[in-house]
């Protein structure tokens, strides 16, 4: 009998798992430097922002730094006012107004302020244009990053790098200026004798900006800012963002610029891809609107620029609403678009709670006074058969010169002060005070009664009162 071997076989096995990370690595983006109106205005808005944040702590007002947060005082200057911790109300009122000049903007014209006045672009900017001058543009930025390591490369590499770094530590110097004068931390840096916070802030700050606009860019607008998440709950089909004319663009492809597109069956959009090379983020706006815009308008200046080259209307993209694209409307329809009710309440309530502020401010009395009852002693007999109270009173001095102040309290019958009432108050100094309210033995019912304090100059030219409770023991 013959014998038929056998082979064993070997259980399936399940295919093996490679895995699958759970990000996907970012391609670098080179933007590609344009020219044009909005592009003017990017670079008006770079110019204004940054003269005001280098150059305000350099502006001197009489015998000081015109704009100086002194924290170790607790004294915040602003121009011709002082403002004190107890002055937080304007504080707020500023975040008020921010969030809702944010909100007001982005339902007008999107997002606005991400394209041209947000920090991250801003310095963005100021990095890429670095970054051009040494290197050269997009397509010289890409074939250096490809080439192998040479003396040449690492030339550039180092040269831009050794800028970026002087610009971030002049902006983290700067930064710092605002909180400690910044003619003492200049004369602190040529002996570099700042002290441990100045040090980490100047640093700190400085390394953020070096991060974020020389490597981070786009992945801090598209990942990491809030803004881009939300901004979807403030916009609406009349709100102004930059729009790809599909209608008119498709079906996009290239062709010669005496060719009649519209005989061949073709849109007005040449397919160059300029409109991606452009944008700072990387999308291609021909997709409709997404997220990543920050509504810089690079696209629409490149479009404008090949309309023009190929003898075609302007406005392929544009500045325009979803309803006026729709509807086909041009630039006299979209101001009604835009003026709606919506706008026209956030602009009411913003306009109301800036006056509300503003005059506040302007009638704000340069005078603060705290008071704080002596717990060693609330209450106590003294000579004469007199009950007395003892208090602590902070007074401040919201102004920049010395002012002589007198104090006087009413509430209870006999009520006198048994110290001083008249103190002096150096500029924007405070000074505390012990003040020895008396009252007849008997005169007043037992419990807490109420009292006040009032605190004047003796020009007459301001006066606080506050209220505080005398104690009389059961």
């Amino acid at each position: 009998m013959k014998v038929i071997p056998i082979t064993p076989v070997e259980p399936e096995q399940p295919p093996k798992d490679e895995g699958q990370s759970l990000y996907a690595s970012a391609k670098k983006i080179y933007p590609r430097a344009v020219t044009g109106t909005f592009a003017q205005w990017r670079w008006a808005f770079v110019w204004a922002t940054q003269i005001v944040f280098y150059g305000l702590p350099w502006l001197q007002w009489g015998e000081r730094q015109a704009v100086l947060f002194d924290l170790a005082t607790r004294r915040f200057y602003i121009f011709g006012f002082v403002l004190y911790p107890q002055d937080f109300i304007y504080l707020t009122g500023l975040l008020v107004i921010s969030a809702l000049s944010l909100f007001l903007f982005t339902a007008v014209a999107g997002r606005l302020w991400c394209g041209f006045a947000c920090p991250q672009t801003v310095y963005t900017e100021m990095f890429l244009w670095i970054e051009r001058k040494v290197e050269g543009d997009r397509n010289a930025r890409m074939k250096l990053d490809a080439e192998p390591m040479s003396g040449r490369k690492l030339g550039k590499k180092a040269l831009k790098h050794a800028l970026w770094v002087a610009l971030a530590m002049w902006t983290g110097f700067t930064f710092v200026g605002y909180f400690t004068p910044i003619q003492t931390l200049w004369g602190e840096a040529f002996t570099l004798s700042f002290g441990p916070w100045e040090w980490f802030w100047v640093n700190f700050y400085a390394f953020a900006t070096y991060g974020n606009a020389g490597f981070m860019r786009e992945q801090v607008c598209k990942y990491m800012c809030p803004y881009a998440r939300f901004q979807s709950a403030m916009f609406d089909r009349d709100t102004l963002i930059v729009s790809y004319d599909t209608a008119r663009g498709e079906p996009r492809g290239s062709r010669g610029r005496k060719v009649d597109y519209k005989a061949k069956g073709l849109g007005a959009c040449v397919d160059c891809n300029l409109c991606v090379q452009v944008c700072p983020t990387g999308i291609d706006i021909r997709n409709g609107l997404q997220y990543e815009c920050i509504g810089c308008a690079g696209c629409v200046d490149v479009c404008d620029g090949v309309m023009d080259k190929m003898g075609y209307e302007r406005g392929l993209i544009r500045f325009t609403t979803q309803n006026v694209l729709k509807q086909g409307g041009g630039r006299s329809e979209i101001l009604s678009h835009i003026l709606r009710p919506r706008v026209l309440v956030y602009t009411g309530i913003l306009l109301a709670i800036c006056f509300a502020v503003l005059f506040s401010l302007a009638m704000r009395t340069p005078l603060k006074v705290d008071i704080v009852r002596d717990r060693a002693a609330l209450s106590r007999i003294v000579a004469g058969g007199k009950l007395e109270n003892v208090y602590r009173l902070q007074i401040m001095n919201a102004t920049e010169r010395t002012q002589k102040y007198r104090l006087s309290a009413e509430g209870l019958t006999g009520l006198e002060i048994a110290s001083e009432t008249e103190f002096e108050v150096g500029p924007a100094e405070a000074r505390w005070v012990v003040v020895r309210l008396q009252i007849p033995y008997g005169s007043a019912p037992a419990g807490s009664q109420p009292i006040h304090f009032d605190i004047a100059t003796v020009a007459g030219d301001a006066h606080v009162r506050e209220k505080s409770v005398f104690l009389v023991p059961r």
